[in-house]
């Protein structure tokens, strides 16, 4: 479905309520995608899919069809700050800003990124990991971005395969799974001066939460490349790690030939996914869970996401529309499934 930019007048009347809320009536949405969930697929080309909280509005391809251009052949990554959304296309060295709730386009950054992953945002700068030539285990790095004049103003160089970034205080955490080969840390990068310190985990690190005890949580799927010649299986783990001092507090280690793939964090819960199946983990708790807490079926789960007792899943495809499917947590029952993009891949809330 391609819907026509919204009217002046619209957006004037969106306007309008953004700053007239005083009489404390319940505020207008800020625009046509305000109010639901976003779905980002790897493409091609690359879409951006909505969805609204109550179901009743589904639209694909939102991105073209507000500026009728698309992404680029592979999206990788949306970072939000504050009414801005920077959709990161990697093979195409990009991030396109866009306003969250319109997606009219705002700005593009084409200068200064390679291969670009994920975006955080500290002390009014962005912080884009990039892996450089993927085939080059030297040149990866950290680039920063002036959000005034949508620039790279510098960089700095840390080992291969950066992926996931989160900030805390003046400090940004990068897990390091390895690009094209594999690793094993989470660079640690003082912005004050830009040094850097490293932590050794398990190999493969990706996705990183806070917790409610404000420890870094590390997924580590290990070492599984089985189609390598010289593959050594390694395992697997849940890490904790003390942002205060930056040290190990304990590793959960997976049993052999247990490799999970894709976590998220929800009210005190660390919630992953290992052999289609949804595990919950408790910001307290010191043992790996036995059995799991949902059941998502014989699916190519390539995306997760919880929130408000829901679990968002990604059932992608590369040759025809993808699937969104929504279930419930307190019963494990399926509520929704909707058709998204080619790849669909990572699912946040707008």
């Amino acid at each position: 479905m391609k819907k026509i930019i919204l009217s002046l007048l619209s957006v004037s009347l969106f306007v309008f309520s953004c700053s007239n809320d005083d009489d404390g009536g319940e505020q207008l949405p800020l625009g046509d995608y305000d109010n639901g969930i976003l779905v980002s697929a790897e493409g091609g080309p690359a879409s951006v899919s909505y969805i609204s909280d109550d179901y009743k509005t589904v639209e694909n391809e939102i991105y073209y069809n507000v500026n009728t251009e698309n992404l680029g052949v592979y999206l990788q990554s949306v970072g939000f700050n504050g009414d801005l959304a920077y959709i990161i296309s990697d093979n195409a060295n990009t991030i396109t800003v866009v306003n969250r709730y319109t997606f009219v386009k705002q700005a593009e950054i084409k200068t200064g990124l390679i291969t670009p992953r994920y975006i955080t945002f500290l002390n009014g700068r962005g912080y884009v990991t990039n892996w450089g030539d993927g085939t080059d285990t030297t040149d990866d790095f950290i680039a920063e971005i002036d959000l005034t004049t949508n620039t790279v103003t510098g960089t700095v160089d840390i080992a291969e395969g950066p992926e996931r970034i989160l900030a805390k205080d003046d400090r940004l955490y990068i897990s390091h799974k390895g690009g094209y080969n594999i690793n094993n840390i989470i660079s640690v990068i003082d912005t004050s001066d830009n040094s850097v310190e490293t932590i050794t985990v398990n190999d493969a690190p990706d996705e990183m939460a806070l917790d409610s005890n404000g420890n870094l949580v590390v997924l580590c799927s290990g070492d599984n490349r089985t189609l390598k010649s010289d593959f050594v299986e390694t395992a697997a783990s849940i890490t904790r790690i003390n942002t205060a001092t930056d040290a190990v507090i304990e590793t959960l280690e997976f049993d052999a030939g247990m490799h999970p793939s894709q976590m998220a964090h929800d009210n005190n819960e660390v919630y992953y996914a290992m052999s289609n199946k949804i595990y919950e983990l408790n910001d307290d708790a010191s043992d790996l869970p036995i059995t799991s807490v949902l059941d998502v079926a014989d699916i190519n789960l390539y995306g997760l996401s919880v929130n408000n007792n829901k679990v968002y899943v990604t059932n992608a495809s590369f040759t025809e529309q993808s699937e969104l499917l929504i279930y419930d947590l307190t019963n494990a029952s399926l509520l929704e499934t909707f058709n998204v993009g080619l790849g669909a891949s990572k699912i946040y809330f707008n």
